[in-house]
């Protein structure tokens, strides 16, 4: 971080701590860095360069300047970003609490801008099929696209996931270990169908992609023998939907959602699908509650007699 006030020597040391106590991903450590980059210079605007110089005031004005308009000054940033930053806000000032830095925590009550209602976006089980039946196919590009899908809708794990899977990560042809955020591992089963598509793929694909590479232990790899990237799964999958002819927009994060909502809307506990994903708290899962919830009363309103 620019500067060489002791405020900004603390988030530094606040980031080596995400890093190394906590095991925080890349991408979440440069969030937290950009988020107390802009709130160290938003201090330093006002003459704050010590921890114990900042007053309760420092960071809603902080929060709040996030959401004012350009043209007043302020950054107009979405309401999850600068939702994001109070909570990097409220994280370092906990950490500068118990290490002494300052004499209370000034932000253990600082809200964030409140976000809107949205329920993730997923498809039928319907759409799904068209899916999956679009990425068949025999060559060995076809048979690792068949089996990313296959993997990717079975298991609700996220891209990054996914093509991080080693080869090893598949445990008896039944279950795959994942490692999610902050380098935490889940098992998750595998269905039949994506026994199938693995298999096909490791036997038919994945030695022919490897001996052009050198060696890599990566479950998916591209046609030069390395790592298949979480952008290049992306554009496989964007690529299969349009052969699909699905009208609705798709990501491997759309699988996701689609995993997670079919659990649900087969009568598969919470908690369940809550282990299933990785969510680290159950608040998280449960908006897949309120998408059967709607579904149920849409079905309800167009079926029943007397629903008007």
């Amino acid at each position: 971080m620019s500067g060489d006030s002791h405020l900004r020597h603390v988030i530094d040391r606040f980031l080596r701590h995400l890093t190394i106590e906590r095991g925080l991903a890349k991408n979440s450590i440069g969030a937290y860095e950009r988020d107390l980059e802009r709130y160290a210079d938003f201090l330093a605007t006002r003459g704050v360069t010590e921890p114990r110089e900042i007053t309760p005031e420092h960071p809603r004005e902080f929060v709040a300047w996030m959401r004012t308009p350009v043209a007043e000054g302020g950054l107009a940033l979405a309401v999850s970003s600068a939702s994001r930053a109070a909570s990097s806000v409220r994280s370092l000032h906990r950490f500068m609490d118990d290490e002494g830095e300052v004499v209370e925590d000034i932000a253990r009550d600082l809200r964030s801008p409140k976000l809107p209602s949205r329920l993730p976006k997923a498809l039928t089980v319907a759409e799904v099929q068209r899916l999956l039946d679009a990425a068949g196919g025999d060559t060995p590009a076809q048979l690792r696209d068949k089996a990313l899908l296959e993997l990717l809708y079975a298991t609700g794990a996220r891209v990054s996931e996914a093509v991080s899977l080693d080869v090893d990560d598949v445990i008896d042809q039944d279950f795959v270990r994942v490692r999610g955020k902050g380098d935490k591992q889940r098992i998750v089963p595998l269905g039949s169908y994506a026994q199938e598509a693995l298999d096909a793929y490791r036997v038919r694909a994945r030695p022919g992609f490897a001996s052009k590479g050198s060696g890599s232990p990566k479950l998916f790899l591209g046609v030069r023998g390395g790592p298949l990237s979480r952008q290049s799964a992306g554009l496989i999958l964007q690529e299969i939907a349009r052969k699909a002819e699905l009208t609705t927009s798709v990501s491997p994060h759309t699988l996701r959602h689609s995993f997670a909502t079919h659990l649900m809307q087969g009568g598969a506990d919470v908690r369940v699908v809550q282990e299933l994903l990785g969510h680290s708290s159950v608040s998280t899962t449960q908006i897949y509650t309120k998408v059967t919830a709607d579904a149920l009363r849409e079905m309800y309103a167009t079926s029943h007699p007397r629903a008007r």
